[in-house]
């Protein structure tokens, strides 16, 4: 990779922490008045199922010297104004709930117009080389990039990672389309409109104002005559044919979708990130960037990136919108990259907004080699677990989901204990538009989905505000408003009497969750098995049906960590459940190592060597069976391990 192709100060910053990564260097910190030293570049963790992830949006998160630029949670399109000291100044919040990493969202410069609505969240990327200016205390670029570092260095020093949200699918608005005088942002035409294809669909570079001029089309001025805020940067990138140019892939009118879709993100352009330069005119651009311009200039922004910040990992957007291959080897560029360094475990994963057949498409685990992304956020998941704890759908929609999955991956791990680290999952997110917790959901189910998530397979991600109880934002007339993204994002320092409360109960909950997961092994590494009831001790079977109890176990070595969930509202589960035979032999005791509802006590595993096995009312055989009796009442999760 030539890596002279930006301006020096991109060279610069990848020799500077190769230099730093051979001489060993170190960096010392202020943590709470007190020196510390850390090394430099920051080593990755051993094995990200080690950590659990926190999402925090910067602009809504915090800010210690202002208070939210308009009502805290009634939803908002516009900037609130969080900050990178913000964060910074919660870290030790952030430590003592148990946070392993944090997945903030974009920081790169976007659009400059601020009174452009939904310009806030960082996804409309006009620098990708610049810091946005706005997440710094005085508004300026390079106290942006100041900030923005000692943020980073501030939670190595105290054992936090830092997963920086990234795009490659898009930039921002950065052109409008002009058709006959007229200018639309979701002009769609699918047989004119594809620039991978040729053809030169009319355009208009918007300028930092936010207005499209009519005579920036084909070409723009030279960089040392455009300001700054114009068009998109870097200037590499300032060609009408590295973008696809073929109008908004959500019109009604566009064309059908797959899991790699042609078109823009709404307002925001989509790069071309398979384009080939492989035309007799195109030699210069191939000679410069190789064949793939864009999927080179973007390797090169990130991997500066990692070299300027210290970046633990990168969170791809809209993943599912790019060419697979490419995103193949754009992991394999960052991960190559951070070996350099001494990252060993750089952490990549997409957003694969889809079901198990298409994220299958994009992650390392497709590969004979492990290449590509490392994981995918856990939708499929997402689309189960949440309903099953509000009791809304039946207990064999999240068991089948991982019946399944291990049946994928037969012929793919040694173990499918390994599963856990393909994927991040989580209850909800910012791209939602409700929080998993609603004005309406009990706090025990709301603790019984958490449980549950920190004790399957996965790496948890809980969204910000979570551990606060925080349950979207209510319209001007004070009833809930679940309509948009902008439902579930508010200003979270702006919450009304405390807003970072460490004796919230849902904190107290996710301390203790985090606790017990770092405590145990098997909730981190441990294969799976779905466990089956029995009401006697003598006829088991695995539950059906809606307001059934859940039971499964997590295996390391010869150790089971046992969970049962009961998600019904009204009625309670008085009965038992089986274990694993060989690995329970000796009939351990065991003991309630977490409740939601605070039930502690212990029981010892029991023997039946003639039990009968049922497929629903099917009988399946007999055999051995070792048992644990348990109660459960009405929403009430229990997790229990050997004494």
């Amino acid at each position: 990779m030539n890596t002279d192709i930006f301006h020096p100060s991109i060279k610069l910053a990848l020799n500077a922490i190769q230099s730093a990564y051979q001489s060993g260097a170190t960096k010392s910190v202020q943590v709470n008045g007190q020196a510390k030293q850390i090394p430099y570049p920051f080593p990755s963790p051993a094995d990200w199922r080690d950590t659990w992830i926190y999402l925090l949006m910067v602009d809504r998160f915090d800010n210690p010297v202002a208070a939210p630029s308009s009502i805290w949670n009634q939803r908002y399109g516009y900037r609130q104004g969080g900050t990178f000291k913000g964060i910074e100044n919660r870290l030790d919040y952030l430590l003592a709930l148990g946070v392993g990493a944090i997945w903030i969202t974009p920081v790169q410069k976007n659009s400059r117009p601020s009174g452009w609505e939904f310009n806030y969240h960082g996804y409309g990327i006009q620098d990708f080389l610049s810091i946005d200016d706005r997440f710094a205390s005085d508004g300026t670029a390079a106290t942006a990039e100041k900030e923005l570092t000692e943020l980073i260095e501030s939670a190595h020093a105290r054992g936090i990672f830092v997963i920086l949200d990234i795009v490659l699918n898009h930039s921002a608005r950065v052109f409008d389309y002009s058709v006959n005088g007229a200018l639309t942002a979701d002009f769609t035409d699918a047989g004119i409109m594809n620039s991978s294809m040729g053809g030169e669909p009319p355009i208009e570079w918007m300028n930092g104002l936010g207005f499209p001029r009519a005579d920036w089309t084909n070409t723009l001025p030279a960089p040392g005559i455009l300001s700054a805020d114009d068009a998109v940067w870097p200037s590499d990138l300032q060609r009408n044919d590295l973008y696809r140019r073929r109008g908004n892939r959500l019109s009604d009118n566009s064309p059908a979708t797959g899991r790699f879709i042609r078109g823009d993100f709404d307002t925001m352009r989509q790069l071309v990130m398979e384009y080939a330069a492989t035309a007799a005119a195109q030699q210069p651009l191939r000679a410069k960037y190789g064949k793939y311009p864009v999927l080179s200039i973007l390797i090169l922004a990130y991997w500066y990136l990692i070299a300027k910040f210290d970046i633990d990992g990168y969170r791809i957007d809209t993943v599912k919108y790019v060419d697979p291959d490419k995103v193949e080897q754009f992991g394999n560029a960052m991960r190559e990259f951070a070996l350099s360094i001494g990252k060993r475990n750089f952490f990549t994963f997409g957003e694969i907004y889809d079901n198990e057949q298409t994220i299958e498409g994009f992650i390392g685990r497709n590969s004979t080699d492990g290449f590509g992304i490392d994981a995918a956020l856990d939708f499929p998941l997402f689309f189960a677990l949440p309903n099953y704890a509000k009791n809304l759908v039946p207990v064999e929609t999240v068991r089948e989901l991982f019946l399944k999955r291990k049946a994928a991956e037969e012929t793919r791990l040694s173990s499918h204990g390994e599963a856990g680290k393909y994927f991040v999952s989580f209850l909800d997110n910012h791209d939602q538009s409700q929080r998993f917790n609603q004005a309406t959901t009990p706090s025990q189910q709301v603790a019984l989905g958490l449980a549950v998530l920190f004790c399957l397979q996965g790496i948890p991600c809980v969204y910000y505000g979570t551990e606060q109880g925080l349950q979207g934002t209510i319209n001007a007339q004070g009833q809930p408003d679940l309509n948009s993204p902008e439902s579930v994002r508010e200003a979270l320092w702006g919450k009304m009497p405390v807003a970072f409360d460490s004796g919230n109960p849902y904190f107290i909950e996710i301390q203790a969750l985090g606790k017990l997961r770092a405590k145990e092994a098997a909730l981190r590494y441990g294969r799976l098995y779905f466990r089956e009831f029995s009401g006697n001790g003598q006829d088991f079977g695995l539950s059906y049906g809606m307001g059934a109890p859940l039971a499964f176990s997590r295996i390391l070595a010869s150790r089971e960590v046992l969970v049962a969930a009961n998600p019904s509202t009204t009625t309670s589960f008085n009965g038992f459940v089986l274990a694993d035979a060989d690995t329970n032999r000796a009939l351990p005791l065991m003991k309630v190592a977490y409740s939601n509802l605070g039930t502690a006590g212990q029981s010892r595993m029991q023997f039946n060597g003639t039990a009968n096995f049922y497929d629903r009312s099917d009988l399946k055989g007999t055999g051995e069976a070792v048992y644990l009796f348990i109660m459960l009442a009405p929403m009430e999760v229990q997790v229990l391990v050997p004494v």
